[in-house]
């Protein structure tokens, strides 16, 4: 995103909150800024993407990127109010013990929503509004969008199952992705059971964003100028849920943050030309459920009731265990059917030892294109 800020933004240290360590196309190489501007009165949880309140900065490849890392965090920490939020780069699993320790004890003691700990369970895990390659991540939690009525939220029939990964929610599509992991004979690639991503840059976050900026410029971008085939493009929500859930042979997507609290994401209010579709039917605003009666804002005030619901708060720590936990990675994520490609995870290949810099692009952009897991937080049952 860093293309589409203005050429100079200047804040003053005594507005710095919060320092964050934060890694970059799989290297440690990367810190992220957040301020509070002159006035404000608090950090705001995890607000969504503001090129005004933050600042992500990446300081190279190689060893050296790493390096100088490190010593700007040191330098920039020194010289932060004593109050601001610091990950010292030499003190960061303490720091990240205790963030947890108290962000968790005030979520199960009901202080912090199920959307608040997310969010910032998405933040310490290395996720960011300002790299679509490592943006924030939403469960599916519903899984009624067809009906007419909106969905009894005491009736575990409207849920989607948070025990399982998308791709596990079909037992036939997941017979074929255990059989793709059990006969992999490439012997420089680990076997995986998903060639796609829960969250991407291009499959994911500018799909589902499309309608906004700046995510609109990034897809053309990527795009060659212009947009998307109209059929590829995001259309419809209760189709995107179908794809997701078994009638494509390899979609897994998890959602974004604005699922729960941004309407405008499924509205052309740009008025975008997003072209025909191979049936006739002009690409404008998102098709919604039944339930939702047209109305954007229904639709994301009853997504966000079914993520706060007794229901989903009974499943969310399996979830989590998947996504942020002990089922990420090794024999749990085996078990739980949870594995993606090997360059979707942190330590699966030293990219700032790579020398030869042609390579070492090649690898970046493969660890773009794939999408990439958080940091693992916890080793423990959630």
């Amino acid at each position: 995103m860093a293309a589409l800020r203005p050429k100079s933004i200047r804040w003053s240290l005594s507005e710095l909150s919060h320092v964050y360590l934060r890694r970059y196309r799989l290297r440690d190489s990367s810190i992220e800024l957040f301020f509070i501007p002159s006035g404000g009165t608090s950090f705001g949880g995890y607000g969504l993407y503001s090129p005004s309140t933050s600042l992500f900065i990446d300081f190279g490849p190689g060893y050296e990127g790493n390096t100088r890392r490190d010593d700007a965090a040191f330098a920039i920490m020194k010289r932060a109010p004593p109050q601001a939020i610091k990950q010292w780069p030499d003190r960061s699993p303490q720091f990240m013990h205790e963030q947890l320790s108290r962000l968790t004890i005030g979520w199960v003691e009901g202080r912090i929503t199920n959307f608040d700990y997310l969010l910032h369970l998405n933040m310490l895990a290395g996720r960011s509004y300002n790299d679509t390659c490592q943006y924030p991540i939403m469960p599916w939690v519903l899984s009624n969008y067809h009906s007419e009525e909106i969905p009894d939220l005491t009736d575990p029939n409207n849920f989607r199952d948070l025990t399982k990964p998308m791709g596990a929610l079909n037992p036939s599509r997941l017979e074929d992705f255990i059989e793709r992991f059990n006969t992999f004979a490439d012997p420089s690639i680990p076997p995986f059971m998903y060639g796609s991503h829960y969250s991407t840059n291009a499959g994911v976050v500018l799909h589902f964003l499309v309608r906004l900026h700046p995510f609109a410029g990034l897809h053309r971008q990527l795009q060659g100028g212009n947009f998307d085939v109209a059929d590829r493009l995001f259309s419809s929500v209760p189709r995107t849920w179908e794809m997701c859930t078994g009638s494509s042979a390899a979609e897994v997507k998890e959602l974004t943050p604005e699922w729960y609290c941004a309407p405008s994401f499924l509205k052309n209010g740009n008025k975008f030309k997003l072209g025909t579709s191979q049936d006739g039917d002009i690409i404008g605003d998102v098709a919604l459920p039944p339930w939702a009666k047209g109305s954007p804002e229904k639709f994301i005030e009853v997504m966000r009731s079914a993520l706060e619901s007794d229901i989903c708060s009974a499943m969310l720590p399996d979830w989590i265990d998947l996504l942020f936990g002990r089922k990420q990675q090794g024999p749990e994520a085996i078990a739980a059917h949870n594995v993606f490609f090997y360059l979707t995870y942190y330590g699966s290949v030293d990219v700032a030892a790579i020398e030869d810099e042609g390579l070492r692009h090649a690898t970046e952009l493969q660890i773009a294109h794939f999408g990439q897991c958080p940091m693992q937080l916890f080793v423990r049952p959630h």
